[in-house]
């Protein structure tokens, strides 16, 4: 207890204040790494320091970060804690207040409040995405609303958090069809962000109010509200507001097409806009992070060579000034004795020095190696990631727009009776071909088989595709399954470039691609009857295409390795950890 008071308790409890909030900044620029890291320093000084209140904050704040990376578990095990804390430092406070020591007031029910709205809200979330477990997630998803809603709530804070309580518990009864329950909570939240004049927030709200009435098949009512909540927000350009409209036309756009009102391609065209926008800022500020993040690494790993050189060389200035000391004062004793084992140190330095110079030059040599791995794939993810973002946005958004003048069109020839310009015929055939030709660019760009039916299927499709009366592959598969989609584009790309060095090198009449999951490793094995090459020649090292095989594989922590004979034929055996698929969470626009 007596931890948190002291002559230095105010300088104290400053440091502590500067220090957690320069956390909370890394966390809302969404550097999570960086932010976890230095929030688990913060909380184990804070424990053992007996901080209760300080480590009550850090808890809430690692509980936000697992949250926002979808890990709901370990968040609401840090939510509970944070709780607990809270509550001690109370009870500590109660106490010393009867001794008349100095202790800081314990704070509002603001972060109490919080904790329990942020656990009922991974709950909520942990109901949409596991099915049999979705009962009892519901449940401890209402016990926490209704512990969170029955406290006190003083400060604006405190009231924003209430309304989006009365937010999700409006989804939970949507979702059970109680149309009743559900409008009587979101009229609740529509409420306090219209006391509170927070436009944004009640625009979300009278937006999920909308979706209720969608729901229950009042069209009309639901398209003045959507309406209502694009005009409340009208001008403003904040991120949330932009996320908000994006939702809100949407939505829109898809009850207009229920009342046959077609401008709602208009609507949904406005959604598709702001999604593209947000998307780009995300890419870029990931293309962005990655490279200053390597840049970093590396900066730090010249900065600790440089050290260790440092470090080194005062070692052996040292060592050489008391080598000379001592010898001058052995000469003056016996001078015969003295020369023999100066030469015989002297030459155990050159040696050591001689080792010391071959152990520096090998480190540096291993950091320029793994430099230029990272360098190599950070390049192999960024190309990855552009294709399948352009092969998104073509099948996304540019072949929805063909589809949508497809549809104009159709309905316009409906107005000529029968007699149809000839223009608008040829319109719709290049429309058409058009509509083709982007899903022929956005095949190329990403496999849809890949990401519609996984790496088995894709492989084999691309087996198909090359096999001819020169050339037969072959392909077999044992207990492959769907894996995470990066892990699979990454898998599939390696095998497609080793399949590509096959037809351009091997001079090959049989080639064999071997798939097997065992023990939660991925095992491939390429292999075909050609020229083959030796593993020794420079060429080999030089290969641009193997060297990126290789990058890849070792930055999935796995294992390559080639058997080549001249004449003979080639054998790539390449065995990797499995990236399970991760479970498909539906986004809840309600849960705040």
């Amino acid at each position: 207890m007596g931890q948190e008071k002291g002559i230095d308790f105010k300088e104290e409890k400053l440091k502590d204040s500067i220090t957690f909030n320069k956390i909370d900044s890394l966390y809302l620029n969404q550097n999570y790494t960086e932010a976890l890291d230095k929030a688990l320093l913060l909380l184990k000084k804070s424990k053992s320091q007996k901080k209760y209140l300080l480590s009550s904050k850090i808890n809430n704040l690692i509980g936000n970060i697992y949250f926002e990376n979808h890990s709901y578990l370990k968040a609401i095990e840090f939510y509970t804690t944070s709780n607990d804390l809270v509550k001690k430092h109370k009870q500590l406070y109660i106490s010393e207040r009867k001794k008349n020591l100095n202790f800081s007031n314990p704070s509002n029910n603001d972060l109490e409040i919080t904790n329990l709205q942020k656990i009922g809200s991974a709950y909520h979330v942990l109901k949409e995405s596991d099915s049999i477990n979705s009962k009892i997630y519901k449940d401890s998803a209402m016990l926490y609303y209704e512990k969170a809603i029955n406290g006190a709530f003083k400060t604006r804070k405190a009231k924003i958090i209430k309304a989006k309580i009365n937010n999700n518990l409006s989804t939970i009864y949507l979702r059970d069809s109680l149309y009743d329950k559900a409008e009587f909570y979101i009229n609740e939240s529509i409420k306090l962000y219209e006391s509170m004049n927070n436009k944004v927030g009640k625009a979300g709200a009278l937006g999920n109010l909308a979706n209720i009435y969608l729901e229950k098949k009042e069209l009309e009512k639901s398209k003045d509200t959507y309406f209502k909540a694009l005009k409340l927000i009208n001008g403003v350009d904040d991120i949330s507001s932009t996320k908000t409209k994006s939702s809100l036309y949407f939505n829109l756009a898809w009850t207009l097409y229920l009342l046959k009102d077609y401008t709602a391609y208009d609507y949904q065209e406005k959604s598709y806009n702001i999604k593209d926008d947000l998307r780009d800022k995300e890419i870029r500020r990931m293309i962005e992070e990655i490279y200053a993040q390597q840049e970093v690494n590396l900066e730090k790993e010249k900065t600790a060579l440089v050290e260790e050189q440092r470090k080194l060389e005062e070692a052996q200035e040292a060592k050489t000034s008391m080598l000379f000391g001592a010898l001058s004062f052995l000469v003056l004793i016996v001078s015969g004795v003295i020369i023999y084992n100066y030469k015989l140190r002297q030459k155990n330095l050159s040696l050591k020095l001689s080792e010391s110079k071959l152990i520096q030059q090998q480190n540096l040599e291993k950091v320029k190696s793994e430099a230029q791995v990272k360098i190599l794939n950070a390049t192999i993810d960024g190309k990855e990631t552009e294709r399948k973002l352009i092969a998104e946005i073509l099948h996304d958004n540019v072949s929805a727009l063909l589809s949508s003048a497809n549809m104009h069109l159709t309905a316009t020839k409906k107005q000529f009776n029968g007699d149809t310009p000839q223009e608008i015929e040829k319109t719709q055939a290049i429309i058409s071909e058009a509509s083709q030709k982007v899903r022929d660019l956005s095949h190329n760009l990403v496999s849809s088989i890949l990401l519609k039916f996984g790496l088995e299927y894709a492989i084999k499709d691309v087996v198909k595709k090359y096999s001819n009366s020169q050339l037969k592959l072959e392909v077999s598969a044992k207990n492959i399954s769907r894996y995470n989609q990066e892990f699979e584009i990454k898998i599939f790309n390696v095998i497609q470039e080793l399949i590509n060095n096959i037809l351009k090198h091997s001079k090959a009449k049989h080639a064999q691609i071997d798939l097997k999951e065992e023990k939660n490793q991925l095992t491939v094995l390429v292999k075909d009857d050609g020229v083959g090459f030796s593993t020794s020649s420079s060429s080999f090292s030089d290969g641009i295409g193997l060297n990126q095989v290789e990058a890849r594989i070792h930055m999935m922590d796995g294992k390559l390795t080639i058997k080549s004979e001249v004449n003979i034929g080639t054998s790539i055996h390449i065995m990797v950890p499995i990236l399970k698929k991760e479970k498909n969470l539906s986004k809840l626009t309600s849960v705040s």
